[in-house]
């Protein structure tokens, strides 16, 4: 049976990369996700870009932009905040892209039909790509996001196959020591009772798509202990995953954060690096993982 690895990548960029209108950072990020050679990327937090910013950065990187969805503005004035997805268009074809949940989603939501090069113009291999970015504020808001992509964790009416859901979810994967967290930033993580106390991290949002038939790569196949967020600010050295790639119905080859010192001056949050085969005949749901698999990271 005919396989072919693509490699799959989320990343929170911090500000668009900028500083000040400084993009010493986002060429340095772009070195970087170029020697981690992404076929499938997912950005976050593209803040202050033009599309001027988005083809520099896929021309850089060898890929082209699938499309860059805008935040819903709260606050008056607030820079341009968007959620990006590209594509090596050599190793795979975009069949169409829609941004999804417009006024529903704080951040945004692209959705993505793609297709293997190698596959043709065979659909049988073609599968969806969601590139997104949850609200910060709340489980609550954050949980109904996550119901509009429960459909994707099995088979569904005239949807293909299998499934990729990259971004950052702002949903922490573990239960942490809370008096490290300050306490103003509890009531984005934490379950909050009726009378306002807080109760444990408030996983909900993640939770409800692992029982939806999604599946995370890193409980099944990477460091469960490893963690995307805890290691840039000093006065929150909590270290937690916010960040995902989830799957469904597609063979993971690989899977890892890419944890490096540069890495970790470059953004609050790290690369989590995916890799899945798209044409090996996974079932309709569920995850498979190749037992050997190794991480080329």
């Amino acid at each position: 049976m005919a396989t072919h690895e693509l490699r799959a990548i989320t990343y929170n960029l911090l500000t668009g990369g900028l500083d000040a209108g400084d993009d010493t950072r986002l060429r340095a990020q772009t070195e970087m996700l170029a020697h981690l050679t992404p076929d499938i990327l997912s950005l976050q937090e593209c803040t202050g870009w033009t599309n001027r910013h988005l083809c520099q950065v896929a021309d850089a990187l060898g890929m082209v932009p699938v499309g860059m969805a805008r935040s819903r503005v709260r606050r008056v004035p607030d820079p341009y905040n968007g959620t990006a997805l590209l594509i090596r268009d050599s190793s795979v074809r975009l069949m169409d892209w829609w941004i999804v949940g417009e006024g529903d989603f704080h951040h945004a939501l692209i959705r993505a039909q793609l297709r293997p090069v190698a596959a043709g113009s065979d659909p049988s291999s073609d599968f969806t790509v969601f590139a997104t970015h949850f609200d910060w504020s709340s489980g609550a808001a954050r949980l109904d996001e996550a119901r509009m992509l429960t459909d994707y964790g099995g088979p569904f009416p005239g949807a293909p196959r299998g499934a990729l859901l990259l971004g950052d979810l702002n949903t922490p994967d573990r239960h942490p020591d809370w008096s490290l967290v300050p306490r103003n930033l509890h009531s984005r993580y934490r379950l909050v009772s009726p009378d306002g106390h807080f109760g444990r991290a408030d996983r909900r949002a993640v939770q409800v798509l692992l029982e939806s038939g999604w599946q995370d790569p890193q409980m099944l196949f990477g460091d469960p202990e490893a963690a995307s967020v805890g290691y840039y600010y000093p006065n929150e050295p909590v270290l937690l995953r916010l960040d995902y790639t989830l799957v469904s119905g597609l063979v993971v080859t690989s899977y890892a954060i890419y944890d490096t010192p540069a890495a970790r001056g470059l953004s609050d949050h790290l690369p989590v690096v995916l890799d899945v085969d798209v044409m090996a005949g996974a079932p309709a749901a569920g995850l498979t993982v190749e037992p050997e698999g190794k991480s080329r990271v």
